[in-house]
């Protein structure tokens, strides 16, 4: 493989595809377009995808396997599931779904931090050469390109992912259909001390802020499943059906972004754990020994714990919620029946 396929500038990154058509839905200007034959396609992929795919070959012939990083690290399910969410919208209790969507829109916008994000070079601390890597890319337009992706580019009036979610939502309730909900300060896992103390504090933060990243992207694709799900169903939204069935296809073309999310991000925990770290005491360390334990630590995280305390935290407020209905007390009943 020729090196120039192996190295790109910011620019090169950052390219856009020459659109046959904008992509605009549910009166929004959005990113993104469509080419001739009237396919979506993802924004910044006219030359990211190309570079992902060469240096996931590269990394082969070295020998390295990709870290696992699909939905089979989750062992549970979404709360509430999916016959308790469709219990809830057939008997007026909408306020639920509406905040998942809601919440999952303003979540989205939080990625914008990534355009500007300081982050430290991995070479200072990597014996190997990373100018070939997606790792030696991440400050040159791979994590600009997902922030712009998430929270749009601040160059354009584009929306991005926070405003696909928000005209998802008020396509199947409307505009303002119900308060605003309380926002979680943080979906990452709580700081609970050092994971990797062997490197300097800075690039273990990086670290525990892509692996984190990559874990809510992978939750996510489990989201996305159960949304479209919900907005397929004719028993749901019978007012709105087109509706629905147009915030099904935004899921759609926000799936279709967010794969280039989860493979740069796999590609570059999977780089670091073919690689040599230099630890601040000067020892050199494999890669594997630093990457492993910590990724096993955010799987857990996201995968076991995370879905745990979401329950716990959230069945009393549902209990209530539903209890506020005419018919609260069966409807309880029901629901959990459905668990």
């Amino acid at each position: 493989m020729a090196a120039a396929a192996l190295v790109w500038s910011r620019g090169e990154l950052l390219a856009e595809h020459a659109y046959a058509r904008p992509h605009a839905a549910a009166g929004r200007d959005l990113h993104g377009g469509f080419d001739a034959n009237g396919t979506y396609v993802a924004p910044r992929t006219l030359h990211r995808w190309p570079a992902i795919r060469a240096w996931q070959e590269a990394l082969a012939a070295r020998g390295f396997p990709l870290v696992e990083a699909t939905t089979r690290l989750l062992s549970a399910g979404s709360y509430p599931n999916e016959s308790q969410q469709k219990l809830l919208l057939q008997h007026g209790l909408g306020e639920t779904f509406w905040n998942t969507l809601t919440i999952t829109g303003v979540i989205e916008a939080r990625g914008r931090l990534l355009i500007d994000l300081p982050a430290p070079d991995f070479q200072k601390i990597v014996v190997e050469d990373l100018s070939h890597t997606a790792t030696g890319h991440l400050t040159k337009g791979l994590l600009t390109a997902h922030g712009m992706d998430e929270g749009g580019d601040p160059r354009t009036r584009l929306g991005a992912h926070d405003e696909m979610w928000f005209a998802i939502r008020d396509l199947v309730f409307g505009a303002g259909a119900y308060p605003l909900p309380e926002i979680p300060a943080s979906i990452a896992r709580p700081d609970g001390g050092r994971l990797a103390p062997l490197l300097p504090l800075a690039h273990e933060q990086l670290l525990s802020l892509l692996m984190n990243v990559l874990m809510i992207e992978i939750r996510a694709e489990n989201g996305f499943a159960f949304t479209q799900r919900l907005l397929a169903d004719p028993e749901l939204f019978s007012d709105r059906r087109d509706a629905a069935l147009l915030g099904h296809e935004l899921v759609e073309r926000i799936r279709t972004d967010e794969a280039v999310h989860v493979a740069y991000l796999q590609l570059v925990l999977s780089e670091l754990r073919s690689v040599t770290f230099v630890a601040s005491d000067g020892r050199r360390v494999p890669g594997s020994e630093v990457i492993d334990p910590m990724w096993a630590t955010l799987v857990h995280w996201h995968a076991v714990e995370s879905p745990r305390l979401a329950r716990t935290q959230m069945r009393d407020v549902l209990h209530a919620r539903i209890r506020a209905h005419a018919d609260g007390e069966r409807l309880v009943a029901a629901f959990e029946a459905l668990a």
